[in-house]
């Protein structure tokens, strides 16, 4: 029987092995993701595919003679490019040479974490959604700020810059005196339904900030305190075992281990922020520490593109980072001036990234004309404070 997925999708595998506690221990741990059919030997595996030929994936136990197996499928021009994962306990297997190049896209050695090969089995699956649907295997459900908070946006925003227009003059006759560069800042950002802006800013930092950016990770606020390991070393699994890597992931051609490779990318940080940072010029500080440098975008609310309470704006390197469904919930709320964050953590050093994002998901999940006014006056309050944030 198919296993059929929510979008009609169905994804084949079909499963060579021999041992029938092992088969039925792999049916059992996969079998709601996909339709496993079992095979005992190469020549059933070779003859199911001549018989049925849509079959996605395959995995093969290596001592069953792989080798032969995929010399024939490669000989048949009936299989396409039939993916194979192949399970084996030998030592590490280079699969840039025959037979296995092309043809092997992973290989996982016996006493294999469930977890892992969910994962990647997950991963082949929604691969195929993706082609089926021509890039949406999801249809994106619209988000709309709601038509009141927009109207008050576009009325206090008009009115607001018409207030401060002499200011702004001011302000923009002291940058340019200041330091070299432009008046006004554009940076891109994303906000709700990860509709892409340029969010402005008067600068307050020098015109290579952003290629100081990358050599400055060391100190970002949001980063945890953590010893570099690199990928290519054994996990404490692996090492305890003595047998080489266990879970071994294939990144450009180059065998690193997944429990390692995976720990480093969780490591980090999701945000950057910086305290004393030293991209930022002498007037940027003045303006930082009354947000006066914040006030061009009263323009971006005017247009749309923000609120005057809502989610931060993210560069598009921070929101690329929060695509899993837990933290997506965010673009959900309209990008804001200010927000849930700034009101309950401004410049708290020891705020974690996770705990931003929680306060983000969770004005996007409540957020109302209550909560804006609550906000804005906590944000009035603070906006004099004497932190350098």
């Amino acid at each position: 029987m198919l296993t059929v997925l929510a979008n009609g999708t169905t994804f084949r595998v079909l499963y060579v092995e021999d041992d029938p506690q092992m088969a039925a221990d792999f049916s059992q741990a996969f079998g709601e993701t996909a339709s496993i059919t079992v095979v005992t030997s190469l020549e059933q595996a070779l003859f199911f595919l001549e018989a049925e030929p849509a079959v996605d994936l395959v995995v093969y136990n290596d001592r069953l003679n792989s080798t032969s197996f995929l010399n024939a499928i490669r000989a048949n021009p009936r299989s396409g490019k039939l993916s194979t994962i192949l399970l084996t306990g030998d030592s590490p297997i280079d699969l840039t040479v025959e037979p296995f190049r092309g043809r092997v896209i992973d290989v996982y050695h016996y006493g294999y974490s469930e977890a892992a090969f969910q994962t990647r089995l997950s991963y082949l699956v929604r691969k195929k959604q993706y082609a089926e649907t021509g890039g949406n295997a999801h249809k994106p459900v619209p988000v709309r700020m709601p038509i009141g908070k927009r109207i008050f946006d576009i009325v206090l925003s008009f009115f607001l810059l018409l207030m401060i227009s002499p200011l702004l003059l001011v302000v923009a006759i002291l940058v340019k005196l200041d330091s070299k560069g432009p008046i006004f800042y554009g940076s891109k950002r994303v906000g709700m339904g990860y509709k892409v802006f340029n969010m402005y800013k008067f600068r307050t930092m020098r015109t290579d900030a952003d290629q100081m950016l990358a050599s400055m990770a060391s100190k970002n606020m949001y980063n945890v305190a953590k010893v570099e390991e690199a990928t290519d070393q054994l996990c404490d699994t692996c090492q305890l075992a003595g047998t080489g890597c266990q879970q071994p992931l294939f990144l450009d051609d180059k065998q690193v281990c997944e429990k390692v490779h995976f720990r480093a990318e969780k490591a980090k940080a999701m945000f950057s922020k910086f305290k004393e940072d030293p991209r930022v010029t002498r007037l940027g500080k003045v303006l930082r520490n009354t947000s006066i440098d914040e006030l061009p975008q009263f323009y971006n609310i005017l247009r749309g593109d923000m609120s005057f309470v809502g989610n931060r704006p993210l560069p598009p390197y921070e929101a690329e980072k929060l695509t899993a469904a837990g933290y997506a919930r965010r673009f959900a709320a309209p990008a804001g001036l200010t927000g849930l964050w700034q009101v309950t953590k401004r410049g708290g050093a020891a705020v974690s990234d996770q705990e931003r994002i929680q306060l983000d998901v969770l004005y996007a999940k409540k957020y109302s004309f209550k909560t804006d006014l609550m906000i804005v006056i906590r944000t009035l309050k603070a906006v004099w404070q004497k932190e350098n944030v």
